[in-house]
């Protein structure tokens, strides 16, 4: 298996983590919207990382990476959330906050990779 099916699998997991999660939150409306949230930026992330994979360009691929990486910030934010606000324990979510953190760093450490393989274009070569 090469890095980006593991990256692929990891991402895939953490979504159905987090779903599985979900269903243990209490049935509240708080809980059913932050859940809903939650549920649609942690499946997110696989889904545009695999969109990065197909990308047509490496500046594609960037702005692909982009979207992953706001995505997991999210899923961050919503795991912030359930914890604030005791709809979760925080010792169920800290497995999740570090693989998302994981992810996350993964992701802007690529961004940064490919930022420095693409040529810069005229206009910032004029404005140097």
């Amino acid at each position: 298996m090469n890095q980006k099916q593991m990256f692929q699998n990891r991402t895939k997991l953490l979504a159905v983590q987090i779903i599985e999660m979900t269903n243990q939150l209490p049935k509240t409306m708080a809980a059913e919207v932050i859940g809903k949230q939650i549920i649609r930026s942690a499946t997110s992330v696989g889904a545009n990382y695999r969109a990065a994979c197909r990308a047509k360009s490496e500046a594609d691929m960037v702005n692909k990476l982009k979207i992953v990486e706001e995505e997991a910030d999210e899923t961050q934010f919503w795991l912030e959330i359930l914890i604030d606000t005791d709809l979760m324990p925080e010792s169920k979510i800290t497995n999740l906050w570090q693989e998302t953190d994981e992810i996350l760093a993964m992701t802007v450490a690529s961004i940064k990779t490919l930022r420095k393989r693409q040529p810069k274009s005229s206009i910032t070569n004029q404005q140097s």
